[in-house]
């Protein structure tokens, strides 16, 4: 699966569904995606592919992760759970900090040190307060994502730690009461 902005494609393959890199041609323009090799960075759109943007704007794209392959960052699904706006950006050392609004709903998933995506773009959160996070940007991310280009008012896509989701949706029948702990440590109903 991959990603555009935040917006995810697939599957792929050749059984009627459309191939990726036909998906992607088509949402970054065949040149680009044909040059580019479909790699991390800013890319135009040809099209609109969806969430409002218009034709020439740049998204940030990233080749998914193979199935096997190393992990060396976060895990990022390409899926939108949220929508907000940059609060302000500070300078800082070689980067920057930007601070983002957090919207209610999606505030018991995010934490200091934790990972959140950010317009597709897989980031350290940096710190948390009421209604609002944090990321340092570093230069190469300010360089090749569109994330260098934000200004404090803009809308940006918020897709949280898929982990934490799955931890919260696996807790919930415990919380609730459904489930009990014997004093071996199993879990039962």
């Amino acid at each position: 699966m991959g990603g555009v902005r935040g917006g995810a494609f697939g599957p792929t393959g050749r059984s009627g569904i459309r191939d990726q890199a036909e998906v992607v041609a088509e949402a970054v323009g065949r040149r680009q995606a044909q040059a580019a090799g479909v790699g991390q960075g800013r890319r135009p759109v040809a099209q609109q592919p969806g969430g409002g943007l218009a034709a020439g704007a740049e998204v940030n794209l990233e080749r998914p992760m193979a199935l096997g392959g190393r992990l060396g960052g976060h895990l990022v699904q390409g899926h939108v759970d949220g929508v907000a706006r940059i609060i302000d950006r500070t300078p800082g050392g070689l980067g920057e900090e930007v601070r983002v609004e957090l919207p209610p709903d999606l505030e018991r998933y995010v934490v200091e040190k934790g990972s959140i995506a950010v317009d597709g773009v897989s980031l350290t959160v940096a710190g948390v307060g009421p209604g609002w996070f944090a990321v340092a940007l570093v230069p190469h991310t300010l360089e090749v994502t569109t994330l260098g280009d934000r200004r404090p008012g803009d809308p940006v896509q918020l897709e949280v730690d898929v982990v934490a989701k799955y931890v919260e949706r696996l807790v919930s029948p415990m919380r609730a009461g459904a489930y009990e702990t014997s004093a071996d440590g199993r879990i039962r109903q």
